[in-house]
This record gives C-alpha cells, structure tokens and sequence, in this order.
C-alpha cells in the first residue's frame, strides 16, 4: 500500500515503517512453514530409506535361516559387514508360547528378528516368525 504525503509542494511516495514490518512479519512465518515441512521430509525420506533397506536384509536374513537345518537355528546377532555398514542383525529362537496342544508346540519355534541401524539403533526394523520342525 503506497501512501503519499504532503511536503512544501512536493509529494514523496513509499512504504510506511508498519507496512514493512508486517511485510516481514508474513514472509518470516511463510519461511518457517516451509524450513519445517523441508525438514519433515528429510527426516520421511531418511526413514523410509531405511525401511527399504531393512526389509531386503530382513529377506535375505530369513533365507539364510531357511537353509539352515531345524537344530542349527539359534539366537545371535551380527553385522551385514561392509556392504551395509551401521545396519546389525539379532535373532531371538524360543519355544513357542501359543496356546495349542502340547504336541504340536514341541514343534513350533518362534523366530524374532531384528534388523537396526546406527550406533544406538536409531531405527529398528522387526518381524516374528513361527517355524514348524516335523521330527
């Protein structure tokens, strides 16, 4: 909004003080708006970056348990080595704790795995697996 004043028999033109600051006042708050929605997707991207990551290992973790023999599964834990560093892996192995007829849960494993990422596993990716072994 211009506004014009009266001085001798010139006329001058321009903002006011208060125009500008609310000028400014607008432009900060529609800044922040857009820094906080940059940052949120950052953060969206970096997660789901990780949870595509961590279901592909999780796969891959879970066919290498399926090759194993019933008595060679056991909890452990480990890294993915170089080719993903900061990702580890844990496994859990019990006996399953399902409400079934006794025996049948003689023969039922349940498989907890775990895939994280960082120092203090930032992200935790986890899927639970129940295994029948017939003897």
């Amino acid at each position: 909004m211009k506004g014009q004043t009266r001085q001798g028999d010139k006329f001058r033109t321009g903002f006011t003080l208060l125009e500008v600051m609310v000028a400014m006042a607008i432009i900060a708050i529609t800044l922040m708006a857009v820094y906080d929605s940059q940052s949120a997707s950052v953060s969206r991207a970096s997660e789901a970056k990780f949870t595509i990551k961590a279901s592909l290992l999780t796969q891959k973790k879970m066919a290498e348990i399926d090759m194993l023999e019933p008595q060679d599964i056991t909890s452990d834990s480990g890294d993915f080595g170089d080719e993903y560093p900061g990702f580890s892996w844990k496994i859990d192995v019990e006996d399953s704790s399902l409400d079934i007829p006794e025996e049948v849960s003689t023969y039922l494993k349940q498989i907890d795995l775990t895939i994280s990422w960082g120092k203090d596993e930032l992200y935790a990716y986890k899927i639970k697996q129940y295994r029948f072994f017939p003897q």
